[in-house]
């Protein structure tokens, strides 16, 4: 029995039955800035970790949503100065994704240098935060600083060791 394809035209959009997956250079020009404008739009409306998070899982794929990670990661690896094999190594990536990574970073999108400049300040205030909760429970000291800041205006505590 053959395939039966069936295609509907809605405001100038062919939406196919069969098949999801289209090749980015068949769709014509005025479309493809229509379609990513409403994909720009849609992220750009979402606030807050937790609503993206819901956003990305309820648009994408796991599969899609992973293969967006670790560019992410590479990219975060490259501008930390990592070479590729290192990065190879750790996440089981071509070197050709991460060439692409970092031609993406030289040359096309420096959007991604400051998403990863974001996510750095990101991970610096979760980990501060962590270890404020760790110190509230472990040092009485830490509380009484926490409760009366004040009193320990004149006598401020000492840098921890890293």
């Amino acid at each position: 029995m053959g395939k039966i394809k069936i295609a509907i035209e809605f405001e100038s959009m062919i939406y196919h039955t069969k098949r999801m997956k289209v090749k980015a250079r068949e769709i014509p020009s005025e479309q493809r800035i229509e379609i990513l404008d409403a994909l720009y739009t849609a992220a750009g409306t979402v606030k807050g970790r937790a609503a993206m998070k819901t956003f990305l899982r309820d648009l994408l794929t796991e599969s899609e949503r992973i293969m967006l990670g670790r560019r992410i990661l590479i990219a975060r690896k490259l501008i930390a100065g990592e070479t590729f094999e290192e990065i190879n190594e750790e996440l089981h990536v071509g070197r050709d994704t991460v060439w692409k990574v970092q031609r993406w970073l030289q040359d096309q999108l420096p959007g991604y240098e400051n998403a990863i400049a974001d996510m750095e300040k990101e991970f610096a205030a979760r980990k501060k935060k962590y270890e404020d909760k760790r110190l509230y429970a472990t040092s009485a000291l830490y509380r009484l600083k926490k409760k009366y800041p004040l009193h320990f205006l004149l006598f401020p505590t000492p840098k921890l060791k890293d």
